[in-house]
C-alpha cells in the first residue's frame, strides 16, 4: 500500500547493505554526506531527462514547413475571426 505524500520533501529507498556501504564509501571519499553524493548524481541526470523528453526535433522537410508556415501563414477562418471580433476570448 502506498504512502501518503507528505511535504517534507523525504525520499526513502530500499537498499542492499553492500550498495549502501558503496555509496557511503563513494560520499566519504568526496567528502559529502550521503543526501548530497547521491542528489549531485541523480539530479543532473533527472535534468537531462526532463530536457530530452521535453525537446522536439523535427526533420528537415518539417522545419522547412514550420518556417514556411511562419513566413506565409494561412489565413483566419471565419469563425475566429469573428470569435475575435466578438472579444471572446480561451478559457
Amino acid at each position: 500500500m502506498p504512502r501518503a505524500l507528505t511535504e517534507s520533501g523525504r525520499v526513502e529507498l530500499r537498499l542492499r547493505p553492500e550498495d549502501k556501504a558503496t555509496l557511503t564509501r563513494a560520499a566519504s571519499l568526496k567528502r559529502l554526506d550521503l543526501t548530497g553524493y547521491i542528489l549531485g548524481a541523480a539530479l543532473p541526470k533527472a535534468e537531462a531527462d526532463i530536457a530530452e523528453a521535453e525537446r522536439l526535433t523535427l526533420s528537415e522537410r518539417d522545419s522547412l514547413r514550420v518556417l514556411a508556415l511562419l513566413e506565409n501563414p494561412p489565413a483566419a477562418p471565419d469563425r475566429l475571426v469573428r470569435a475575435a471580433k466578438a472579444g471572446h476570448t480561451l478559457p
